[in-house]
């Protein structure tokens, strides 16, 4: 049995271990059980990361991916291989991310809508728009605490809000501001993508999804995947800050996911 610091059962912890273009991931754990979502650093990258919230890479029992795009793989291939643990991940991420992830030792095809249960932690899957193949956002559960992540998506749907719905923690992404976005320096092919359907969601279109999803149970509200070009933490905050009033809702810890350095382990 793994337990993490004096924290017993019934406790589901997180850190986000890297946000952003630059690469992605997210440690969670409970007392019995350890899995990262997404590995887009490399393995040493993210074996360093954990270490700087006090975890033992050695300590992980999976590996869930959302998408296949490198900046969310990058890394699992090697840490399954020398975990000798599970990856997760649906067919199309497993033969779009063939050549980045290599051959895994334990490959493990998730359907979109699948509840998957490792351990004591529930991971519900849904699906989203993202230009990726078959991507999934995920909530994971452990005796009615629920931490939801969102993050690569070009809009919200009422799948994606009605799996969000009754988070203690989200998880979701900040993405672009429209006017920094339009007038920035990316080519308009990039700029389409980025806007479109299957892009990334503005800091607006965030408030929005918050605005459905948002209750007062939610106590830890991450904002992640802050374009460095086309945004800014203070107007990212500010659209947050924004969607909370407007719900009325207090007390909630808004925090922004870093690219270049680990959050602190966030308990629910």
């Amino acid at each position: 049995m793994k337990v993490s610091a004096d924290d017993g059962d019934g406790v589901l912890q997180f850190s986000i271990l890297a946000s952003g273009s630059g690469g992605n991931a997210c440690y969670i754990e409970t007392a019995h059980t350890r899995i990262l979502v997404d590995a887009g650093l490399s393995g040493r990258e993210i074996t360093r990361r954990l270490t700087r919230v006090g975890i033992d890479v050695e300590g992980l029992d999976a590996i869930f991916l959302t998408h296949e795009h490198g900046d969310h793989i990058r890394g699992a291939g090697p840490l399954s291989r020398r975990l000798g643990i599970p990856v997760y991940l649906s067919r199309g991420t497993l033969e779009r991310g063939e050549r980045s992830l290599g051959k895994l030792p334990d490959p493990r095809i998730v359907e979109a809508g699948e509840t998957i249960t490792v351990e004591d932690i529930r991971v519900e899957t849904f699906t989203k728009c993202h230009d990726a193949s078959d991507p999934i956002g995920l909530v994971c559960g452990l005796n009615g605490k629920r931490f939801g992540m969102a993050t690569d998506l070009g809009r919200s749907t009422r799948v994606v809000e009605e799996h969000l719905k009754g988070c203690q923690a989200l998880l979701l992404e900040f993405n672009h501001d429209p006017v920094m976005l339009e007038e920035g320096p990316y080519p308009l092919y990039l700029k389409r993508r980025i806007r479109g359907s299957e892009g990334h969601l503005s800091n607006e279109q965030a408030a929005h999804l918050l605005g459905a999803v948002g209750h007062s149970g939610l106590k830890h509200l991450i904002l992640a995947h802050l374009s460095e070009v086309n945004n800014n933490p203070e107007k990212a905050r500010a659209e947050a800050d924004g969607a909370l009033r407007r719900l009325g809702i207090e007390g909630v810890q808004v925090s922004v996911a870093m690219q270049d350095q680990p959050g602190p382990l966030v308990k629910i």
